[in-house]
């Protein structure tokens, strides 16, 4: 069982290090505060249990066999890819004003932030088929299936929330330097074009 744990969470470090639309958003997020970025890893640790769970029920079979069910998925995912590119290119014009303040540009409530991290994940079928085809490799022989892929759901959720709190702190760290107006004039024109990209790659998906 720990053996199995350990090959588990080796395996969940490998996914949250790949480089993808939840990373890129959850630096952006950072850049603005900590509390902004902390949330946004909330919204999308929500996401990633919501599909485990979903996994874990087999309802993800269903949005693998429907062709038509992932289209819908796949364009509102790029939708909201686009948006969200479209809004860090629109702020990267901005960057000249004021630095934000803990909490984020005026405005923008903890709400705003937690409903980014979540809408970025849950817009992904890839996570969901992902999910599905994930979990079950780590449930242990003999294992009453439902509750352990709900339980295996929520560790990878926990644990990817203190995975991503350190890309938080490191942002926060910076923060003197990722402050200045030109810095976070660049770091934003590149997360929007990342973003951009991603969505473009995702909706031209066949």
């Amino acid at each position: 069982m720990l053996s199995t744990l350990l090959t588990f969470l080796g395996a969940c470090t490998l996914i949250a290090a790949s480089p993808g639309p939840s990373t890129v958003l959850i630096i952006r997020q950072s850049l603005l505060s900590r509390r902004a970025g902390f949330l946004t890893v909330l919204g999308n640790e929500t996401g990633v249990f919501v599909w485990g769970a979903v996994a874990a029920f087999g309802l993800t079979a269903l949005l693998a066999a429907s062709e038509t069910a992932y289209d819908v998925l796949r364009v509102v995912g790029a939708v909201v890819l686009v948006v969200f590119g479209a809004q860090a290119l629109w702020h990267a014009r901005h960057a000249d004003g004021p630095v934000a303040q803990e909490g984020g540009r005026p405005g923008r409530s903890g709400w705003a932030s937690y409903r980014s991290g979540l809408l970025i994940n849950l817009a992904n079928p890839k996570a969901a088929i992902f999910a599905m085809s994930f979990l079950p490799q780590f449930v242990p022989p003999g294992a009453p299936h439902l509750p352990a892929m709900l339980g295996l759901a929520a560790l990878w959720a926990v644990y990817e929330i203190g995975y991503y709190s350190v890309y938080v702190w490191g942002v926060a760290r910076m923060r003197t330097v990722l402050s200045r107006a030109g810095v976070r004039r660049r770091l934003e024109q590149v997360s929007g074009g990342v973003l951009l990209l991603l969505g473009a790659r995702l909706a031209l998906e066949g």
